[in-house]
């Protein structure tokens, strides 16, 4: 893990108490999601706002099957980002929001939603969520889970037959037609703008020192909150 940088925790100048927004990201497999929900069930949801970016993959019910497993889903593009910034936005002025909900088995949205409320603290995890400029500014945490790139793979293979009926061909299709590529294009470079880096995935230390800073966070938000 590289030197952890002291978070604004989500103090704007005008003494208004928002939420701190928290960014995982890193490759697919790398562990990432692991991570955020362990720091989610550590605080609890009754603090904890947690948000996927891959639930805001754009709509493509209007193409076929065979149509929509053409698109490269590793390519900034395939995903709804500006949905998520507006989302965020939402969350940190202290409204709720419906995150859609996306079903990888067919590749495309629900009709169903998820509904959001704004809690203290905002997870938002995802492989290109500090990969986007706009996204970023919005955060006061940036973390990116380096992995092996083997481990990766193999976790997604796993993953992809178990949770999203892949077939061992698709998936190693795919891996070396995108998702390698766009790790290589968008994803690592992102990691530069990791105030948090964490080596060989999952991490009880780095899980333990990110919801002791969040615990701090929300006991100086109470204090702040007292002397209002």
């Amino acid at each position: 893990m590289n030197g952890i940088a002291t978070p604004n925790l989500g103090w704007p100048t005008d003494g208004e108490v928002r939420p701190m927004v928290i960014g995982v990201a890193g490759g697919s497999g790398s562990g990432k999601t692991t991570i955020a929900h362990a720091v989610f069930q550590n605080v609890g949801a009754e603090q904890v706002s947690l948000i996927q970016h891959d639930a805001y993959y754009r709509d493509s019910a209007h193409l076929d099957l065979e149509e929509r497993r053409l698109i490269n889903y590793d390519h900034p593009d395939s995903l709804e980002t500006e949905l998520l910034i507006h989302h965020l936005q939402e969350l940190r002025a202290g409204r709720a929001v419906e995150v859609p909900v996306y079903d990888f088995s067919v590749h495309t949205r629900t009709a169903a939603t998820v509904h959001v409320e704004a809690e203290a603290v905002i997870l938002v995890e995802g492989i290109l969520v500090l990969a986007e400029p706009e996204l970023r500014k919005l955060m006061d945490l940036r973390i990116y889970i380096d992995t092996d790139p083997d481990l990766r793979f193999i976790r997604r293979l796993s993953r992809d037959i178990t949770e999203r009926g892949r077939t061992v061909e698709s998936v190693t299709d795919q891996y070396l037609s995108t998702v390698r590529p766009m790790h290589l294009q968008f994803v690592e470079p992102s990691k530069r703008y990791a105030d948090i880096i964490v080596p060989d995935g999952y991490n009880h230390s780095v899980v333990g020192t990110v919801t002791s800073m969040i615990r701090n966070f929300l006991d100086e938000r109470r204090l702040e909150a007292r002397g209002a």
